[in-house]
């Protein structure tokens, strides 16, 4: 579709338009920016995955001993949600550490990292 002249008034389907476009222009980029994993939760999701391995635990087995999902630990361990404190619970439990020292362990990696979200 051809730019009106300069000067010239935009009509009212061009003007609808140019609005929806917009609208859809925002709504893409908040969506995308609230997909963005948080540094606080891929640190979390990684102090998770490090414990796990060092007890050479699987996903598989880590989601059995807390009762959680499989994909759901995955998802965790990638930074892509954020646990609840009773999820925490469970899954600090499992791991044999206190939340304490598990949130403390992480509170100082996101200090190395020198950010916080």
């Amino acid at each position: 579709m051809p730019l009106p002249p300069e000067g010239s008034e935009l009509s009212a389907p061009m003007l609808t338009l140019n609005t929806l476009v917009c609208r859809t222009f925002v709504f893409k980029t908040l969506l995308f920016l609230s997909m963005q994993p948080s540094k606080l939760d891929q640190t979390l999701g990684l102090e998770i995955q490090r414990r796990r391995i060092e007890k050479r635990w699987s996903q598989e087995y880590l989601a059995e001993v807390t009762g959680l999902h499989r994909t759901y630990i995955s998802q965790l361990e990638r930074g892509l949600k954020s646990p609840s404190v009773r999820v925490l619970s469970h899954i600090t439990n499992a791991l044999d550490i206190t939340m304490g020292e598990f949130l403390r362990v992480v509170e100082e990696l996101l200090n190395a990292d020198g950010k916080r979200d």
